[in-house]
């Protein structure tokens, strides 16, 4: 068994493989520890596969799970975990975004006895304005609404301890939010700082619509605030209409002023027939997530795996990444 597991799921990351390989692995060796890679090729529609597959014939530390299509990142990260034989587990993204240099202190917090080790961003000034301030309101958004502490500015780059790793494989929901339940497995933990740099190859496959239905998977998933939050709206538009109502009759037997009727009419059953649809739409991600748990359908299907017959990489081992 080994030592530490780097799990780095995949998609179309053909351009990136060779050289995350070529940063990361001399740095798991200055540690002295064993160690694994654990790809997991989520449905890539280039060649990730076929360099991934060339890099798992040369290199043992290399192993491969390839997913039978793409069921996207959360469910792929989850198929690393499953795989992942190390005594700490490390994910980490294909783009370099996250520095393989801050492994070797992760590991150290670990050995002190730390069973999660967060990587925590100092800053986000590489993001656009947009994503910041978005970001920010989630992160106040899921602290406000969850039971659930998620650590602002922390994405997947985290170390956990073997414990960690397999409570987590023991959440069963199928829509995935792997920040949360990372978050709600708990454990005592600690945090590394570090500044992310650019990409150093490819572009990012999470555009701003791919973003918001994380989002909402993390709201929807871990919190029932947005269901309760109609039952407050309701409330208090029926006292408005009860009020309006009341000020309607006096006006008429005080004044005996007939009030206008359509424009009013039209604009209270718009307002309210919008208040009702955003509600049924609430209320439609619930009862959409509830049919999809109760299928039972796996989190993910693979389709071959490579690499997985050898044993983990010696520390003495000193063959060099192409």
């Amino acid at each position: 068994m080994p030592t530490i597991s780097i799990v780095v799921p995949c998609h179309n990351e053909s351009e990136t493989v060779s050289i995350f390989l070529k940063r990361l692995v001399p740095v798991l060796r200055s540690t002295k520890e064993t160690y694994e890679f654990v790809f997991v090729d989520d449905g890539s529609t280039d060649d990730t596969v076929k360099k991934l597959i060339a890099l798992s014939a040369k290199y043992r530390h290399v192993k491969i799970v390839e997913l039978s299509r793409n069921f996207g990142k959360e469910a792929a990260l989850t198929g690393g975990l499953a795989h992942a034989r190390g005594q700490a587990v490390i994910p980490m993204d294909c783009d370099l975004q996250d520095p393989p240099e801050l492994i070797p202190k992760m590991i150290a917090q670990w050995k002190q006895g730390h069973k999660v080790v967060n990587a925590v961003r100092r800053c986000r000034k590489s993001d656009t304005a947009a994503k910041r301030i978005t970001a920010n309101a989630f992160y106040r958004l899921m602290d406000s609404i969850t039971d659930v502490k998620i650590p602002s500015n922390c994405g997947d780059f985290r170390l956990m301890d073997r414990v960690v790793v397999d409570a987590i494989l023991k959440f069963p929901e199928r829509n995935r939010f792997n920040k949360g339940i990372m978050a709600a497995a708990g454990f005592r933990g600690t945090t590394v700082e570090y500044d992310r740099p650019e990409r150093s190859a490819g572009h990012t496959k999470f555009n701003f619509w791919r973003l918001w239905n994380f989002a909402l998977d993390g709201v929807v998933g871990f919190s029932t605030i947005p269901l309760r939050v109609w039952t407050y709206v309701g409330a208090i538009i029926a006292a408005i209409s009860l009020s309006y109502a009341f000020w309607i009759v006096f006006k008429t037997l005080y004044w005996g002023v007939v009030t206008p009727g359509f424009a009013t009419l039209m604009t209270v059953t718009l307002f309210l027939g919008s208040v009702q649809l955003i509600g049924i739409g609430v209320l439609g991600e619930y009862i959409a997530r509830i049919i999809t748990e109760t299928k039972q359908r796996p989190i993910y299907l693979v389709d071959r795996l490579y690499g997985f017959d050898e044993e983990p990489c010696p520390i003495e081992w000193e063959e060099k990444v192409a």
